[in-house]
């Protein structure tokens, strides 16, 4: 088989600045410990989020040129709209700025004390904006998914058996929706399947609850249903999409991943009362129902992204991305979630750093390790983000992960700087044992990761 090589060619490029490693380790000092608090400009290869760091093609920046503003009826929604439609099926398509925007105004009107929301992994802004209502976000992925190491090919998915005993303990009145997120991202970005979509599809209508999707990553999710899943191979990608969004009531989608935009998503439902709710909210908050916070360019640019998205070529390169970087460092004794996902590499920290106990924050090591090492950022998925305090006692407990995540902005990187990264990786490896934990001396009331204070523990 022959190289799988980018299906673009470059016409525009960048600078990125290189730094001394004296450099670096007086800007993570000032950052305290954080690479969340560092300027970009001095980051070399940033891994820190896939969302909304994608380069757009040319025919995306074209049609930016004839976005529409009007501040309402723009005719850049009504593209966004049918394209979403064309996509989704869905019926109710309401534009916001990014995903947690639409988890805002969703969880505010379903959400509140007394509810509970399960998915097979909430990831930060999810939860957060579940918990924020006064709401129980629940985890109930499958337990194969515990195991970093197995091949289960679809450890995205959620555990029926466990989703259906949840809806009977909670009693269906006081579960609003049942969540599922497409691919995993706090679970390793792993796909969920076509069978485990329909499945819990199935329950939550079985007991009345409307199933919602985060899509974020719908195309990638597509394409590894495609490679994986008997019965899809002579499938489009679009085809397995529209399959999978038919079994949903709505979806929320932060557009800043799988279409390629700088900015955008949407909230989108069929249920009409919800979604006139929903629109009124949004006026309140983000803008006219027509743009919702966007620019019409922006509207423009998402239309065209989600066509691109769902191209072949396209997600078998990114697909082999990062296949490729988790194979260099696995090569090299470094232990990374398997099998790879789509948009990212995690790394488990743990067994990178042994030595370190949880609470000491080896995946925050990690990532401030591979800055100091080659100034490359990632982001930490353990108990910096996910660890569980007491509220009477004020006693935390650990993440059931440390995981660093690479993930790999879209059409940005080429395999050299792929490469880099992992030479990098592997030169932190050697020196592992020399690692030492961090502790907290900073940080916010919710989603601290974003901007907590760090300091060495010893």
């Amino acid at each position: 088989m022959r190289e799988i090589i980018e299906p673009f060619r470059i016409k525009v490029v960048e600078p990125i600045r290189f730094t001394s490693r004296e450099e670096r380790e007086r800007i993570l000092r000032e950052a305290h410990y954080n690479p969340f608090l560092i300027r970009a400009e001095d980051i070399l290869i940033d891994l820190l989020t896939d969302s909304g760091t994608s380069a757009m093609s040319a025919e995306q920046w074209g049609a930016m040129m004839v976005g529409d503003e009007s501040y309402a009826g723009s005719r850049s929604f009504f593209r966004f709209e049918e394209k979403v439609q064309e996509i989704t099926g869905l019926k109710h398509i309401i534009p916001v700025h990014q995903g947690r925007a639409a988890e805002r105004l969703l969880f505010s009107l379903i959400g509140g004390p007394g509810k509970h929301i399960p998915n097979n992994n909430h990831f930060d802004t999810t939860r957060a904006n579940i918990e924020y209502s006064g709401a129980c976000a629940d985890d109930l992925v499958i337990e194969e998914a515990k195991d970093l190491d197995s091949p289960v090919p679809f450890k995205g998915n959620m555990d029926p058996g466990r989703l259906s005993e949840y809806i009977r303990q909670r009693r269906p009145e006081n579960v609003p929706a049942v969540m599922l997120t497409v691919t995993n991202n706090a679970g390793g970005g792993q796909p969920v399947s076509m069978a485990n979509i329909r499945e819990v599809s199935e329950i939550a209508h079985e007991h009345g609850i409307p199933f919602i999707l985060d899509a974020c990553r719908f195309a990638e999710n597509a394409y590894f249903i495609k490679l994986r899943e008997p019965g899809y191979a002579d499938k489009t990608p679009k085809e397995i999409a529209r399959e999978m969004f038919s079994y949903c009531d709505g979806s929320t989608m932060s557009a800043k991943k799988d279409a390629f935009g700088n900015i955008g998503g949407f909230l989108a439902l069929n249920e009409d009362a919800l979604a006139e709710r929903a629109r009124t909210l949004l006026i309140l908050t983000e803008g006219f129902v027509t743009y919702g916070g966007l620019a019409g360019r922006d509207l423009e640019a998402l239309a065209i992204g989600f066509d691109e998205v769902l191209d072949e070529r396209y997600l078998e390169y990114r697909l082999a991305c990062s296949r490729y970087m988790a194979n260099k460092v696995t090569e090299g004794g470094v232990k990374v979630v398997q099998p790879p996902g789509g948009h990212a590499v995690y790394i488990d920290a743990k067994r990178f750093y042994p030595q370190i106990a949880p609470l000491e924050f080896p995946a925050q090591r990690l990532v401030c390790d591979l800055y100091l090492a080659g100034g490359v950022r990632g982001v930490e998925i353990g108990s910096v983000m996910f660890a569980t305090r007491d509220s009477e006692t004020g006693r935390e407990t650990p993440a059931q992960n440390e995981l660093v995540r690479l993930a790999l902005p879209r059409r940005v990187y080429t395999q050299s700087h792929v490469n880099y990264v992992a030479e990098v990786i592997l030169e932190v490896f050697e020196r592992r044992d020399e690692a030492t934990g961090l502790r907290i001396t900073y940080e916010a009331e919710m989603l601290r990761h974003f901007t907590a204070h760090f300091e060495p523990a010893r």
